[in-house]
C-alpha cells in the first residue's frame, strides 16, 4: 500500500489551469455518457430506468459539446488527454460492460458520479476567472445536481420531490464516508492477515508466537491502510468526507479485522486456540458479507460466496506454507 504514494503522480485540483479544467471535464462527460449507455444495454427488463439513463447519456453528450465549443474558442483545437484518475480527489469508475451490478447499484453509482461532477463544476467555476467559462461551469453544476436527484429515485417513484429526502442523503453520506472505507479495511484486515497468522501457527505450533505475528500483521496493515485511505482523497470533490475520518475508520477496521482471529491465541492450548480462530474467521466473513448486502446492495449469497472463497483460499495458503 505504501508504494502507491510514490507511484501515483496526481495533480492537485487547485493547480489546474482553466484549460486543464475544461480538458478534464470534456473527458469525464464522454466517459460518463458511455457508462450510462452501458447501463441502458443491461436494463432491457427495466424500461423506465433505462430511459432515465439514456436521457442522462444524451445530456452528457450535450455538456461535452458545449465544453468543446468553449474550449476551442479559448484554447484552440487540441484538447490534451487528462483523465480523472490523474487528479487528486477525483474518483474514476470501473467499466460496467459484462454486467455484475443490480439496478439499485446502478442508481447508487450514477448518484455518486453526478454528485462528484456537481462538486467538480462548482469548484471549477469558483476557480475560473473567465466570465463565459464561469457561467457554463455553473450551469453544468446545476444540471449535474438534477441528474443526481433523478439517479436516486426509487423504482416506481420517479418524482424528484420524493427522492430528495434527508434520509436518502444521510444514508449516501454514511456509505461514502464510513461504510466504504470501513468495509475496505475490514476486508483487507480479515483476509490479508489470515495467511501470516495460520502460517505462523502451523510453523511454530506455539500460541504466543502466533499471537505476536497476528498482532504485528494487524497493526501494520491498519497503519498502512489508514494512511493510504487518508492520503488518497481530500473528499472535497468526491464527497467522501474528511480524510481524517475515512483514514481512521479504515485503519481501525483493518486492525480489528486482523486482531479478531489473532486473539484466540491468548489461550495456551494451541489446538483449541486454532479451532476458535477458524470459527472467528467464519464469523468475520459472514459479517463482511452482511455489510456488503445491507449497505452496498450486493446480493447476499453472491457476496458470501465471493468473500468466503477468497478468505478460505488465503487460509489454505497459510496452512500449507506453515506446514511445509
Amino acid at each position: 500500500m505504501l508504494s502507491q504514494w510514490f507511484s501515483r503522480r496526481q495533480r492537485r485540483f487547485s493547480s489546474l489551469t482553466e484549460q486543464e479544467l475544461l480538458a478534464v471535464a470534456i473527458g469525464a462527460e464522454e466517459e460518463d455518457a458511455k457508462l450510462y449507455r452501458d447501463m441502458v444495454a443491461q436494463l432491457a427488463d427495466f424500461p423506465a430506468t433505462a430511459q432515465l439513463f439514456q436521457h442522462m447519456a444524451e445530456e452528457e453528450d450535450d455538456h461535452r459539446r458545449a465544453l468543446i465549443d468553449l474550449y476551442v474558442t479559448r484554447f484552440g483545437s487540441h484538447i490534451p488527454l487528462l483523465r480523472r484518475s490523474e487528479i487528486a480527489g477525483l474518483v474514476s469508475y470501473p467499466s460496467l460492460w459484462g454486467g455484475g451490478l443490480q439496478i439499485a447499484q446502478m442508481r447508487q453509482l450514477a448518484a455518486q458520479i453526478e454528485g462528484q461532477n456537481r462538486r467538480f463544476y462548482q469548484l471549477a467555476a469558483a476557480q475560473s476567472q473567465d466570465a463565459a467559462t464561469r457561467k457554463l461551469l455553473g450551469d453544468l453544476a446545476a444540471a449535474e445536481g438534477a441528474h443526481e436527484l433523478q439517479a436516486v429515485a426509487r423504482e416506481g417513484a420517479m418524482d424528484e420531490a420524493d427522492v430528495g429526502s434527508e434520509a436518502d442523503t444521510a444514508r449516501r453520506q454514511l456509505v461514502l464516508q464510513v461504510v466504504q472505507p470501513g468495509l475496505a479495511g475490514l476486508l483487507d484486515g480479515s483476509v490479508s492477515t489470515l495467511a501470516p497468522v495460520f502460517a505462523a501457527a502451523m510453523a511454530t505450533q506455539d500460541s504466543h508466537a502466533t499471537l505476536l505475528v497476528g498482532l504485528a500483521a494487524s497493526v501494520g496493515a491498519g497503519i498502512s491502510m489508514g494512511l493510504t485511505e487518508g492520503m488518497s482523497d481530500d473528499g472535497k470533490i468526491s464527497g467522501r468526507g474528511s480524510p481524517w475520518l475515512r483514514g481512521s475508520v479504515c485503519g481501525i477496521m483493518t486492525t480489528v479485522g486482523g486482531v479478531g482471529h489473532a486473539l484466540p491465541y491468548l489461550l495456551t492450548d494451541f489446538w483449541l486456540a486454532t479451532t476458535l480462530a477458524l470459527v472467528v474467521v467464519v464469523l468475520e466473513l459472514l459479517l463482511i458479507s452482511y455489510i456488503r448486502w445491507h449497505y452496498m446492495d450486493s446480493p447476499f449469497w453472491r457476496a458470501m460466496v465471493q468473500v468466503f472463497l477468497g478468505g478460505l483460499l488465503v487460509v489454505a495458503v497459510g496452512l500449507l506454507l506453515g506446514a511445509s
